[in-house]
């Protein structure tokens, strides 16, 4: 998913970076890895959405089979009929978004190794690692390391905002259902 990035990473580690160039390409690095943590929170919020729809899709799956079971056992064919016509359509769904959810899952697990091995590569770099310098004398990228910890505190507050937005949301959507159910 990031092979760009990869390759920019594997460039710089390996010293294939000319010197004057490499704090312009750490701080893209830092921007695209800032970008690259909020794509898996964003890929968080969309399994975490699968899972609710999979869910009510599922209660509403038990509700119809137990109103078919009820009508068969009052001999009402007419809603025998149109309980299984719903019960196919409910299990079709919760079949779908299993399979989208396995998907969500899977990708959701592939960028988190992405984006692991990417701040392994960057927090490498920072230290000088194919810079030609030795340890310790990696003086360039210390403002970058300095600027990492605020990173770490920028990502933790938009994640905070987001899922404040995401449960506001959520309550906005649960009070228009009520309203609809209530006919108001």
């Amino acid at each position: 998913m990031f092979d760009d990035v990869k390759q920019a990473f594997h460039d710089l580690l390996n010293g294939n970076v000319a010197p004057g160039d490499r704090r312009d390409l750490l701080q893209e690095m830092r921007a695209t890895l800032v970008q690259a943590k909020m794509a898996v929170d964003d890929l968080r919020e969309g399994v975490s959405t699968t899972e609710k729809r999979l869910v009510r899709e599922r209660a509403e799956l038990e509700t119809v089979q137990r109103r078919r079971a009820l009508a068969e056992g009052i001999n009402d064919a007419e809603t025998v009929a149109v309980a299984q016509r719903f019960e196919t359509q409910h299990l079709e769904r919760v079949a779908l978004l299993e399979k989208k959810l396995d998907a969500e899952q899977g990708e959701l697990a592939l960028v988190e190794r992405d984006v692991e091995e990417m701040t392994v590569q960057y927090k490498a770099a920072q230290a000088g690692v194919g810079s030609g310098l030795r340890p310790g004398q990696a003086t360039e990228d210390e403002d970058l390391t300095n600027r990492d910890a605020s990173l770490d505190r920028e990502l933790s507050g938009l994640n905070r905002a987001q899922k404040r937005a995401a449960h506001e949301a959520d309550a906005d959507a649960r009070l228009a259902e009520l309203k609809r159910r209530m006919g108001l």
